[in-house]
């Protein structure tokens, strides 16, 4: 099995707005994008409406996330959107990221190393970037690990840091 992994680096540069995706050609153009720095995308809206949809699809009515007036007094403020929302929004931010070109197809195989750093408010834009950590042949295709920061407009810290994992079928 070989292993592409990005060697430690002084800082990563910041992403370019407005950068569009990295297109790369297949297996071989992703394992030498290993160290990318990828985005960011566009900003999104996080609406009380779309925490209350995903609220319904999970069946997770958590008042801090779904209760406009209780909400007010927690120490949030505000309603927030749920962890895994923010988390499932890098499945909408990875093809803004990145476009693997002459595979069959993409899939997502997993996360690593998730954390929610900073709640999002309802009202609230977010948006994704990201850096190519490492490409790991596998049967069939390759497998990257892209770190995707979901990061709040106006804040200090992000919302979500991931390890995505998805493989790249040929």
């Amino acid at each position: 099995m070989s292993v592409v992994q990005r060697t430690p680096a002084p800082a990563a540069a910041p992403p370019k707005p407005d950068a569009g995706p990295l297109v790369v050609d297949g297996p071989g153009g992703l394992r030498g994008a290993v160290g990318a720095v990828l985005g960011p995308t566009d900003w999104i809206m996080i609406d009380q409406q779309r925490i209350d949809g995903f609220a319904d699809v999970t069946g997770d009515h958590q008042w801090i996330h779904v209760d406009v007036e209780r909400a007010k007094s927690s120490p949030f403020g505000s309603t927030i959107a749920h962890g895994y929302l923010t988390l499932a929004l890098c499945n909408l931010f990875l093809p803004q990221l990145i476009s693997v070109q002459n595979v069959s197809m993409g899939v997502n195989y997993g996360a690593d190393r998730v954390r929610f750093p900073a709640p999002v408010p309802a009202g609230s834009r977010v948006r994704g970037s990201g850096e190519i950590l490492a490409c790991t042949d596998v049967p069939g295709g390759v497998q990257s690990t892209i770190r995707v920061t979901v990061e709040i407009e106006g804040s200090a810290k992000p919302a979500c840091v991931v390890d995505k994992l998805s493989r790249w079928i040929e």
